[in-house]
């Protein structure tokens, strides 16, 4: 399966947004590879979207479990319409603000710069969230700090990330050749 496949399960608009907002295929295999490296992990992917890194992860590999956190309720939908078009079952959705779930229920985390849209003002999926530079900051310190309180060997990996959620306790291990997708691992 390629990527224009996969996007058939959503309707045209949330097709068009595919190569911006959503992971590639090939990025979601090799970020799930990683972070699902022992059976019964669970996969936190902050900024879910329509679900589809965490429905390719639960795809190849079944003995972890993804879970998807997408504020925009739209969003939220078109996942749980694609996990029952797949008949996906190690995978669950939640509808709310990741600030507003308890991070310490998960092993590993997978971070496609899902606050970068409060500081670019041209390319943002749409206009159901609020919006400002404030909240970038305010949500990279949140991670932050629950990243950084993750036990020794918590598992993250980063794509389109400019880094700053990401705290020094956390060495990368891994890294594509452009640097784009980086897979770390806590101290």
């Amino acid at each position: 399966m390629n990527d224009a496949a996969f996007d058939w399960l959503y309707p045209e608009r949330i097709q068009l947004l595919s190569r911006r907002h959503w992971t590639p295929l090939s990025v979601a295999k090799k970020a799930a590879r990683f972070l699902a490296d022992a059976p019964g992990r669970k996969i936190l992917d902050i900024g879910s979207g329509v679900g589809k890194f965490c429905l390719v992860g639960a795809r190849f590999f079944p003995e972890a479990h993804f879970c998807g956190v997408e504020q925009r309720r739209e969003l939220y939908y078109y996942a749980l319409a694609a996990k029952e078009a797949t008949r996906t079952g190690n995978v669950d959705f939640i509808n709310a603000n990741f600030t507003q779930i308890d991070l310490s229920e998960y092993d590993g985390f997978y971070f496609y710069n899902a606050f970068f849209e409060n500081l670019d003002d041209n390319d943002r999926i749409d206009q159901q969230i609020e919006y400002s530079s404030s909240l970038y900051v305010y949500y990279s310190r949140y991670l932050f700090k629950a990243l950084d309180s993750k036990p020794s060997g918590t598992r993250l990996v980063t794509f389109h990330s400019m880094e700053n959620e990401v705290p020094p306790s956390y060495q990368v291990v891994d890294a594509s050749i452009d640097l784009l997708l980086k897979m770390w691992v806590k101290r």
